[in-house]
């Protein structure tokens, strides 16, 4: 963790210095140790276009996509855990479809309002995505098994491909509001702010809580239903808080940055490498190792790229290979 967590910062204070406008690192330290402190005796030499491109610019952004790399890492850790599918992702269950969904309602009717348009569509359209999908996965007639990984996948699939339909129409009849939309499905972290920053924050730490809380119980649910239940899990209702938690997580991750894929998917994958498959080591390093790696492919489209392309693209474009690379490793042992 210490070592992760070394990394991490490590990475945004190369970020907060490389850009169109290069930062020396004392000046970044001076401005972050006034804007933590308030001693203005460290930024008087500072140059204040510095401060601006710090404060303003640079740092929104860097910590919103810190902040949703955890959260879709931590995200792809639940889902793996509850569907006891090393191929689910937090998408799994339609929850991206449902966001973008609502998103391009937003953009149609070109509501103007910062965070309470788009953002707030989104993540009601991935929240009520979720309870549909809960709801058609659910079986009166036997509870326990209700809420069974087939019957969740299943169900998430039929939602999403209805919403992929239905994104494509609203595509159809955008006009001149098409590009929008369909800029905003690949996903970026272009003029994010402080609110953009803290919401996910929000949901992070609550969601952290709540999975370390429960990883022991997720520990026993990889044994089997019957197994876990034998030791103790109140499988239904451990199941139904998981499912919600990283469905959450993934939510306001999605109607922030746009659909990002393959983070949560790819991520747990190479923590196992080294902590194994106990959620209690696994869920805070993929944390950081996601927060580490959506940094690194940001800054690698925001400085070293000659011209920013969007990051769902990028991540799409490096982690398909890799994640082929470790199916295709698993398979042959």
């Amino acid at each position: 963790m210490v070592l992760f967590s070394l990394i991490l910062v490590l990475m945004i204070f190369t970020s907060l210095s490389m850009g169109y406008i290069h930062i020396p690192l004392m000046d970044i330290i001076n401005i972050l140790i006034e804007k933590i402190f308030g001693n203005f005796h460290f930024i008087e030499n500072t140059n204040e276009i510095y401060l601006a491109v710090i404060l303003d610019v640079r740092l929104p952004r860097i910590l919103t996509c810190t902040a949703v790399g955890a959260a879709l890492a931590v995200s792809g850790g639940l889902f793996q855990g509850i569907l006891l599918n090393p191929l689910a992702d937090p998408y799994t269950l339609g929850v991206s479809a449902g966001a973008a969904f609502g998103a391009s309602i937003a953009i149609l009717l070109n509501l103007s309002a910062a965070f309470v348009s788009v953002p707030a569509f989104a993540f009601t359209g991935a929240c009520v995505t979720l309870f549909v999908v809960i709801f058609l996965s659910y079986s009166s007639k036997n509870p326990m098994s209700g809420l069974s990984s087939n019957n969740l996948i299943l169900s998430g699939i039929i939602i999403g491909a209805i919403l992929s339909a239905g994104i494509s129409f609203l595509k159809f009849i955008a006009n001149e509001q098409v590009s929008v939309i369909i800029f905003w499905l690949m996903g970026s972290f272009a003029s994010k702010t402080w609110p953009d920053f803290f919401a996910v924050m929000i949901f992070l730490v609550i969601g952290l809580f709540i999975s370390i809380f429960f990883a022991r119980d997720l520990n026993l649910i990889s044994l089997g239903a019957k197994s876990a239940t034998s030791l103790g899990v109140d499988l239904k209702k451990v199941t139904l808080i998981l499912l919600v938690t990283g469905s959450m997580l993934a939510a306001i991750s999605v109607s922030v940055s746009g659909i990002i894929g393959f983070v949560g998917l790819l991520i747990p994958h190479m923590v196992r490498f080294v902590t194994g498959p106990d959620n209690r080591k696994l869920i805070p390093l993929s944390m950081l190792a996601g927060a580490f790696l959506l940094l690194m492919a940001d800054t690698i489209t925001r400085a070293v790229l000659p011209h920013e392309i969007p990051i769902g693209v990028l991540t799409a474009l490096t982690g398909g290979p890799v994640f082929c690379w470790i199916f295709k490793k698993s398979r042959l042992k």
